[in-house]
């Protein structure tokens, strides 16, 4: 997007209107300047990364079952797939992973606040639709996972699962608050659903990436219930929100010190997560394409 910088392609919004710069010392603009930078970069790096896996999905799993060839996603599923005969279990399957490629091009408009305030019906409906595939990706992800059987361990699916229960109570309050007009609260529920829906996706950035910098595993097992994948399965979604609350408070606070922490704290997570989209492409997403 020609002539903006990297601070206006995202608004992260809050409760409490933040300050405007320009009444704020020269150190508290600065600060709050480097704040809204860094969520710029982390906004570009999750974009790149959400439409590089909404393109794996369209080529393995869209492709073959748009062809009337949908037992060839079995070549790269590492868990229950296509099954011939099992009509329920394969269309909540396909539903869920198209659900999932579908959320990765649309999720992060919702955070272009140019689209917001431009174009307000899109933001409502795109925002609508986001809102309703994560639930029903949530929904068919726990009965692909404890009814259906697709999971490579019990433990390893705990995580996970909280992770959809999660998504529901987060997607409800977002709609909820929306149809109230209480557009504050709307909005963190909002970025709380989006991460939250996101949380299979950044566990497999995050796992490349610890892959990538332990140069192999380390705490991992092939069923994904060792110690590191047992911990990043909560982790996958907890920092995430946890970095978002500290942005929140960052933004809407005078304190020079609070927006340089939070700063430091979401670049360095971008940096990481920029790691883990290099990892899930090399690893994950580009052998079978």
């Amino acid at each position: 997007m020609p002539g903006r910088s990297a601070e206006s392609l995202v608004d992260v919004p809050h409760t409490l209107e933040p300050p405007a710069r320009s009444t704020l010392p020269p150190s508290a603009q600065r600060s709050l300047k480097a704040l809204r930078l860094s969520a710029g970069f982390w906004f570009l790096i999750a974009l790149v990364g959400q439409w590089l896996f909404a393109w794996y999905i369209a080529m393995v799993y869209a492709r073959p079952v748009l062809s009337g060839t949908p037992e060839a996603i079995n070549n790269t599923a590492k868990i229950t797939g296509y099954i011939v005969g099992d009509g329920l279990g394969n269309s909540l399957l396909i539903s869920h992973v198209l659900a999932g490629g579908l959320i990765s091009m649309l999720g992060l408009l919702q955070l272009w606040p140019w689209l917001r305030r431009r174009v307000p019906g899109l933001h409502r409906w795109n925002g609508r639709l986001f809102l309703a595939l994560g639930m029903l990706g949530a929904l068919s992800g726990l009965y692909l996972t404890w009814i259906r059987g697709s999971r490579l361990s019990d433990l390893g699916a705990i995580g996970i699962s909280i992770n959809g229960i999660l998504i529901l109570i987060a997607a409800v309050l977002a709609w909820v608050h929306a149809r109230n007009r209480n557009l504050g609260q709307h909005r963190q529920w909002a970025i709380r659903a989006f991460l939250l829906v996101n949380g299979v996706w950044m566990f497999r950035l995050g796992l490349t990436a610890w892959l990538l910098l332990n140069q192999g595993p380390n705490g991992n097992t092939a069923k994904l219930d060792g110690p590191f994948d047992l911990a990043w399965s909560v982790g996958c979604y907890l920092v995430p929100i946890a970095l978002a609350e500290l942005y929140f408070r960052a933004e809407s606070s005078r304190s020079p010190t609070r927006q340089w922490l939070s700063a430091g704290a979401l670049g360095a997570s971008s940096l990481l997560m920029a790691l883990g989209v290099f990892g899930a492409w090399l690893m994950l997403w580009r052998p079978h394409l």
